[in-house]
């Protein structure tokens, strides 16, 4: 499974919290300094394409470069002695920049034509201080946790080898001529390997030297020297985060998934109410919608109190005022207006300063007249106000059980609640 591809898998799964490997994390800690990590970053990353911020290794995710992301998960993990990081011979800036901070808890080594040459030339740096495992990671798989890192060094502190690895779910195809399907292969026993690859490191050493003796050059993976060389690998649990950054859309994806950890998107409620007594008349103007009743409502303008609340809630999303503010009972010109006017104008309000409203509640209280047969058209009346599904809008109606003027029947009062989400995220503190 190619890097783009994975990528994508990764982003749909819903991960399960792993049970915590206490015990494992406290015999790793026993051996603190004991493990030792290998990266490799000398490779150039054709694949991802060419950037001005040089090799895949160095470009930003999130705001950081993706070698430091990786060195800073082992750097910060307690049972990580020595780093030893393979780099090209060109990069000395460039990695230096990318560690920033981290510079005093790495070494670095100029690497080889290919990885397991430059695999080579880190493991051979480690030998003046030789460590009891070393742990073999890809420096563009920035996304490996602690536990990983734990799971692998108890099994190479064991005296084998460690293999991370997830099961292989997609069907595999085996092609023959021209493109065409030769055969369905079976998945049984079928995994996908992840780094970091563990060991213990005097024997990976002695692989690695004579695999190189041998002019053996076609080694995909550390795991693969070990076994021809007759190491025993275990095969422990991967991650499905720790994914490799191959091509330029990972890099993409994997910035976009950093760039949005820790913002909360800028959400805001506001809330209206308003009360209209009642007089002379023979219908009520109620959320957009003439109800027959015994009397109207009275007021500058349709005394439509529904949409008088919910005007002032939209606007209190964004400190516009109120419905006074904008259309004061003082003027002439709004006596009788269609109160659609005031909804049409907070709705334009709101979205001139990029809010997008997400729904709207409306609470009649009155006694009567009875709200249930007329919510559908009111409902159809505000989706249209306010250019939002149907399903996104409430109107519920209560009674005040007799109490007040609501109740003594000389007016009805409204309440509404409005959400609207805003550009950009909430502001810190």
């Amino acid at each position: 499974m190619r890097g783009g591809r994975f990528f994508q898998t990764w982003f749909m799964l819903a991960f399960k919290p792993r049970e915590p490997y206490a015990s494992g994390m406290n015999a790793v800690k026993q051996n603190a300094g004991e493990v030792a990590v290998v990266i490799v970053a000398a490779g150039r990353g054709e694949r991802a394409g060419q950037s001005a911020e040089g090799p895949k290794q160095y470009r930003l995710i999130g705001g950081e470069p993706v070698m430091r992301r990786t060195v800073a998960a082992f750097a910060d993990h307690p049972c990580i002695g020595r780093i030893v990081i393979a780099i090209h011979r060109d990069d000395g800036e460039l990695f230096k920049a990318a560690v920033g901070s981290y510079g005093s808890r790495v070494e670095a080594v100029t690497g080889g034509a290919t990885r397991q040459e430059s695999t080579l030339f880190a493991l051979r740096a480690l030998t003046d201080e030789p460590p009891g495992a070393v742990l073999i990671h890809d420096c563009v798989r920035p996304f490996l946790d602690s536990e990983l890192i734990s799971r692998v060094s108890e099994t190479a502190l064991g005296g084998t080898g460690a293999l991370p690895a997830l099961p292989v779910s997609d069907t595999l195809k085996r092609s023959g001529a021209e493109g065409l399907v030769e055969a369905t292969v079976s998945r049984d026993g079928l995994h996908a390997a992840q780094t970091p690859q563990g060991f213990p490191y005097h024997p990976i050493l002695d692989a690695h030297e004579k695999a190189n003796s041998a002019g053996r050059l076609d080694f995909t993976d550390d795991a693969a020297i070990a076994e021809w060389a007759g190491i025993p690998v275990r095969l422990v649990a991967g991650s499905p985060d720790n994914v490799k950054l191959t091509w330029a859309k990972d890099l993409d994806m994997a910035d976009e998934r950093l760039s949005r950890q820790g913002v909360f998107p800028d959400v805001r409620t506001g809330n209206g109410y308003d009360v209209h007594a009642f007089g002379p008349g023979d219908a009520v103007r109620l959320c957009g919608v003439e109800v027959p009743h015994d009397w109207a409502l009275s007021g500058h303008s349709d005394a439509d109190v529904g949409l008088h609340a919910l005007t002032d809630a939209l606007l209190a999303t964004c400190g516009a005022g109120d419905i006074g503010t904008h259309f004061p009972p003082s003027d002439p010109q709004w006596k009788g207006a269609a109160s659609r006017i005031f909804v049409e104008h907070a709705v334009k309000t709101v979205r001139d300063k990029g809010g997008r409203i997400a729904n709207a509640d409306i609470t009649l209280i009155c006694e009567a007249p009875r709200v249930g047969p007329h919510r559908e058209a009111m409902v159809a009346a505000m989706a249209d106000m306010l250019g939002i599904a149907a399903e996104r809008i409430s109107v519920k109606a209560t009674t005040n059980e007799k109490l007040g003027f609501v109740g003594r029947e000389e007016g009805i009062a409204a309440i509404a609640t409005a959400t609207v989400v805003y550009p950009g995220s909430l502001p810190d503190g």
